[in-house]
């Protein structure tokens, strides 16, 4: 190497930093840990603030409805989704980075079930993506009951109702109300602020159970994927054609990516993640 070339190499600018996730889990405090907020690549926040951080105009619905979550309303006869008085909670035991060590426990305090989180934050063209990877186990059977209030879920900003203007659609076309419930390998939440556009997109891995996933697809910007809900979602009331038995000491794992993005072809994005 000469020394004009040496000198070249040392006064090379440093690579720009990637810049650091906006999100923050909250593990204490709240029923069950979350991830808040959901933010786009330039900053805008696209879930809604209240509880957490009320804006306003936020509607003021729905408490336990806060950024990133999972639950369901029937395990075991126990409900992990609303959190009123008397009904389970999910418990972090311990935190190693991304990764949450949670218990899944009676109204009483007792241990019903493991559940292992993993998160990962990747900036990619377009879009913030967070992979999360959930696998549940327990020395006894758990059964899923059929509800649809349960799943991956979102609760996102205003702006993304349906009747303020904002679009619905899923991987088979259809769009607005029409996705609710139905089965499709993503979910896609879009809208406008300022004049950008921006979206909150759901994909469901092809290794998760009963893929593709039906969906607790809500006018008012709750978005969730719910396995265990065939029945509720057409609207067989009191059907149980959704629930479902986990072998005791058997994992159940789910994978799911979530895009925040400012329009991206969510068919191309969800091709990469079958593949990975």
């Amino acid at each position: 190497m000469t020394r004009r070339s040496a000198l070249s190499l040392l006064a090379a600018p440093a690579a720009p930093a990637a810049p650091a996730p906006p999100f923050r889990l909250y593990t204490t405090g709240y029923p069950k840990p979350f991830l808040y907020p959901l933010v786009a690549p330039d900053g805008a926040v696209l879930s809604r603030g209240w509880p957490v951080a009320p804006r306003p105009g936020d509607s003021e619905d729905h408490a336990w409805h806060r950024g990133l979550f999972w639950g369901h309303g029937d395990i075991n006869g126990f409900d992990f989704w609303r959190e009123q008085q008397g009904t389970a909670t999910l418990r972090v035991d311990r935190q190693r980075g991304l990764t949450l060590h949670q218990s899944l426990l009676t109204p009483n305090g007792s241990r019903l079930a493991r559940l292992l989180t993993r998160y990962r934050f990747t900036l990619t063209p377009g879009a913030w993506q967070i992979d999360t990877e959930l696998s549940l186990t327990s020395p006894q059977p758990l059964r899923f009951g059929d509800t649809d209030d349960g799943g991956f879920a979102v609760r996102l900003r205003e702006e993304f109702r349906l009747d303020r203007g904002a679009v619905m659609t899923n991987s088979t076309g259809l769009s607005g109300k029409a996705i609710w419930g139905q089965s499709a390998d993503w979910t896609n939440y879009t809208t406008t602020l300022s004049g950008k556009p921006y979206g909150v997109a759901l994909l469901s891995h092809p290794s998760n159970l009963r893929h593709p996933s039906g969906w607790h697809a809500r006018p008012y910007g709750l978005n969730s994927a719910n396995p265990f809900a065939a029945s509720s979602f057409a609207n067989e009331k009191g059907g149980q054609r959704g629930a479902y038995t986990l072998p005791a000491g058997q994992p159940l794992t789910l994978r799911y990516r979530v895009l925040l993005h400012q329009g991206v072809a969510i068919a191309e994005r969800y091709t990469q993640f079958t593949r990975e």
